[in-house]
């Protein structure tokens, strides 16, 4: 395997090497990539997910913003302001949702439909099942959260990421 680096299709995780993942649009001229792990994957049930992604929910990796850069087609990159806090990015030639990366958050959003490869993981949660569709069942045995996961202090989870890095 080897060795990681910037150039390296692979990064270091302490003593363990995982391959970089890609991800692109659907035109692929908007490219990126993440050289760290996904601390999560969760299904997003709210409706504003629905409607952004077009499905019954959105999936969502989750990944640190010091991991997360874009390779290509930073100039593709147009946004909608959905509210105050959240801000929905897509490539401007083929419309797909594009990762959401905001300054002021430590963590990245990546549809997870944008990414390439096998994760090694699935799906660990469904979040926001109070709002979820009403034509739509799950099926699978993941946990199901109403809204958040309880206890989800976000505060928190920005000062964990802080000391890490």
């Amino acid at each position: 395997m080897p060795s990681p680096g910037r150039g390296s299709p692979y990064y270091s995780l302490g003593s363990k090497r995982r391959k970089m993942i890609h991800g692109s649009c659907l035109c692929r001229k908007v490219r990126f990539r993440v050289d760290g792990p996904v601390r999560e994957l969760s299904h997003c049930h709210c409706s504003q997910c629905r409607k952004a992604y077009g499905s019954a929910f959105g999936t969502i990796a989750v990944v640190e913003a010091r991991h997360f850069s874009y390779l290509a087609g930073a100039d593709l990159i147009a946004s909608y302001r959905q509210s105050e806090r959240v801000t929905r990015y897509f490539c401007r030639n083929c419309g797909s949702k594009l990762p959401i990366a905001e300054s002021w958050d430590p963590l990245v959003g990546i549809p997870a439909e944008l990414l390439e490869g096998d994760l090694g993981q699935t799906p660990s949660t469904h979040i926001f099942v109070g709002s979820k569709a009403h034509w739509w069942e799950i099926t699978d045995s993941a946990p199901q959260y109403s809204e958040w996961k309880p206890a989800e202090d976000f505060n928190e989870r920005f000062a964990e990421i802080k000391k890490d890095e």
